[in-house]
C-alpha cells in the first residue's frame, strides 16, 4: 500500500448538450442522451438501457448541473475531473461546459484536460472511414493549440504535479511527430513561466515504456482498452480454442444453424466466446482476475479502472460489452489497485476512473436507476480507507532533527 494519499480522477465527457455540429450530423437536438435513451438489451440479462437517477437527463449548459456534479463527486471522494478537450486545427467542439467552468470560477473543483485527438467519425471509433471532422497535425497547429491552453493551466483549480499543470493526450500514436509536439508545447509553456507534466493515455491496447520516450512524463492506464487487454485476449484465446466444448459448439452453429436459422446464429455470435475473445465482449470478473495476477509495470504509469463498459447504445455493429459487471467486482479491482500502487511522489499519486459520465459507453460513476450511488459509495470507502491508512503510516515515520 502506498504511503502517500491517492487522488482519484474521474474522466469527464462534455457531450451532454446540443451543438450545431451534432445537429447537422445526427439530427436536431442530438446529445449523448439520444443514444442512451433508445438502447435496448441484446440478450437475456443484458443491462440496457443505462438510465440516470439522481442527476437526471441533464443539460451541461446549465451551471446548476455542473455544480451538482462537482458536489456529488466531492461528497464521494473524487479529487477532480479530467475533461475531454476537442481541438481540430483551431476549431473547438463541445467546449462550452468547460469554458464556462473556467470563466465563472464555478464549481470550485479541481480539473485537468485530455486532448481527445481522434478523428470524429460516424462509427465512433476515431478511424479514417466516414470522417465527420478530421485532424491535421502541424507545427503551427501545435503552437496555436498550446497557446490556447495557457490560461487554463494558470487557473488555481488546475491539477498539478509539483506545480506542473497535467495535460494528457488520448492517442499519441496518431501524432506524426509526437516528439516535436511535446517539445513545442514545453517550449511555449516555458515562455509563460510554466513547466508542463505531459501524459499519454494507454488506450486502444497500445502501451509500454517505449511510448514514453518522445518526452512524456507518465502514462495513464485507460481501462478497459489498455495494454493489458492484449495479454488477456491472448491467454483466453489459447484456453478457449483448445476446449472441445467450444469447437463442437462452433461447428454446430456454423455448419447448421447459420444456414437454417440466420437470426439465431446472429444472436449466438453476439453472445459467444467467438466474439468475446476477439475483443468485443468479455467477462468483467474474468478480466479482473487476470489483472490481479499481473505485476506492476516497470515504468511510470498511473493505474486506471472502469466500473462497467457497454457501448451497444452507441455502436450497433460489434459493440464492446463487459459482461456480468457488478459493484462487488469493482470493489475487488479497486482495492487491488490501491493496495498495489506505489505512488511515484507526493504529487504523482493519481488513479484514473473511466468514467464519471460516459453513459453511452456504459461506464459511469454518476448514479443510475439500477445501482444508485453504489459505485460512488465503494469509491469513497476504498480511497477513504487507503488515504486514512497512509496518513497514519506517515505519522509514525521518524522525524529528522
Amino acid at each position: 500500500m502506498s504511503s502517500h494519499k491517492l487522488r482519484p480522477i474521474a474522466i469527464y465527457l462534455p457531450q451532454f448538450h446540443p451543438i450545431p455540429e451534432n445537429d447537422e450530423w445526427w439530427g436536431k437536438g442530438f446529445t449523448e442522451w439520444t443514444n442512451v435513451a433508445k438502447a435496448k438489451p441484446l440478450f437475456k440479462g443484458h443491462y440496457q438501457p443505462h438510465l440516470p437517477a439522481d442527476l437526471g437527463f441533464y443539460d451541461l449548459r446549465l451551471p446548476e448541473t455542473r455544480m451538482a456534479q462537482a458536489a456529488l463527486a466531492k461528497e464521494y471522494g473524487i479529487y477532480g475531473f479530467c475533461y475531454y478537450h476537442y481541438w481540430f486545427n483551431g476549431r473547438r467542439i463541445l467546449e462550452r461546459p468547460f469554458q464556462e467552468v473556467f470563466e465563472s470560477g464555478e464549481p470550485d473543483f479541481p480539473f485537468m484536460l485530455c486532448w481527445a485527438n481522434e478523428n470524429w467519425t460516424r462509427v465512433w471509433d476515431g478511424g479514417d472511414k466516414d470522417v465527420l471532422l478530421e485532424q491535421h497535425y502541424s507545427l503551427q497547429d501545435d503552437l496555436e493549440h498550446i497557446r490556447s491552453l495557457i490560461p487554463y493551466f494558470k487557473d488555481r483549480r488546475y491539477i498539478r504535479v509539483n506545480n506542473k499543470p497535467v495535460i494528457a493526450i488520448y492517442r499519441s500514436t496518431l501524432l506524426p511527430d509526437v516528439r516535436s509536439t511535446i517539445h513545442t508545447w514545453r517550449s511555449e509553456a516555458a515562455k509563460h513561466g510554466l513547466d508542463l507534466y505531459i501524459c499519454r493515455f494507454e488506450s486502444c491496447q497500445i502501451g509500454g515504456p517505449e511510448y514514453l520516450e518522445p518526452g512524456f512524463d507518465a502514462a495513464i492506464d485507460l481501462q478497459p482498452w489498455s495494454r493489458e487487454m492484449n495479454g488477456y485476449r491472448e491467454q483466453r484465446n489459447q484456453e478457449l480454442f483448445q476446449s472441445f466444448a467450444y469447437r463442437a459448439e462452433q461447428f454446430f452453429y456454423r455448419r447448421i444453424v447459420k444456414h437454417v436459422a440466420p437470426k439465431a446464429f446472429a444472436a449466438h455470435r453476439l453472445r459467444t466466446h467467438d466474439k468475446l475473445y476477439n475483443g468485443y465482449q468479455f467477462d468483467y470478473g474474468d478480466y479482473v482476475q487476470y489483472l490481479l495476477k499481473q505485476p506492476l509495470p516497470a515504468y511510470k504509469v498511473f493505474p486506471g479502472i472502469t466500473s462497467m463498459w457497454d457501448n451497444s447504445s452507441r455502436r450497433k455493429k460489434s459493440p464492446g460489452i463487459m459482461l456480468n459487471a457488478s459493484p462487488a467486482l469493482y470493489r475487488q479491482w479497486l482495492q487491488h489497485i490501491v493496495q498495489q500502487f506505489r505512488t511515484f511522489s507526493d504529487d504523482e499519486n493519481f488513479v484514473f476512473i473511466n468514467a464519471w459520465n460516459e453513459w453511452a459507453e456504459g461506464c459511469h460513476l454518476e448514479p443510475c436507476r439500477k445501482w444508485g450511488t453504489t459505485y460512488l459509495e465503494i469509491t469513497r470507502d476504498v480511497f477513504g480507507q487507503q488515504n486514512m491508512a497512509s496518513v497514519n503510516n506517515r505519522s509514525k515515520e521518524p522525524v529528522e532533527l
